[in-house]
């Protein structure tokens, strides 16, 4: 049988510096160990009925952080976690991932400050891939090992396909 899996978007909104616009997400999860505190992510959402992907991914940045984009960007990134516990009902997720470049800017989006607390969604922040690289604290990156394909993502030419993506 076929897993039902919720379809995502994400956003690898990268500025003039090449550092990454990550939301920072807190909220008590079967699949984030006890320990961490939170953990910090793309921009991005589920893709709601009727919507293509680049639709969701517009309107996903619009609400959170504010960007506006009209071009396609390029389909940098497929994840696709297999776990019951990971989205209510589902079987699992997929996140697409797309690249965006864009002057730095400070994220504000549609979205009041309760609206962002109820998708447990409590800060945004620019990383350096340094930086994360070197983080030690108490939180955790999705994907997980985002610094290898964030790595790449800066060194090498934009994939022609879409690299997957562990957990």
């Amino acid at each position: 049988m076929t897993p039902n899996l919720r379809r995502s978007v994400r956003a690898i909104v990268l500025d003039e510096d090449d550092r990454i616009l990550l939301c920072r997400f807190v909220f008590p999860h079967p699949v984030v160990p006890g320990e961490a505190k939170g953990v910090w992510a793309a921009p991005g959402g589920g893709i709601e009925p009727g919507e293509d992907p680049l639709t969701a991914l517009r309107r996903e940045l619009r609400e959170e952080t504010g960007l506006t984009i009209t071009i396609d960007p390029p389909h940098v990134w497929h994840q696709k976690v297999l776990a019951t516990d990971h989205a209510p009902g589902f079987d699992g997720i997929t996140n697409d991932y797309f690249l965006i470049r864009t002057s730095h800017f400070q994220p504000r989006g549609e979205l009041t400050d309760d609206q962002l607390a109820a998708e447990n969604l409590s800060e945004f922040r620019w990383w350096h891939l340094a930086e994360i690289v070197s983080y030690a604290g108490p939180e955790l990156f999705s994907p997980r090992d985002l610094a290898t394909p964030l790595t790449a993502l800066l060194t090498t030419d934009t994939p022609t396909q879409p690299i997957h993506l562990g957990l």
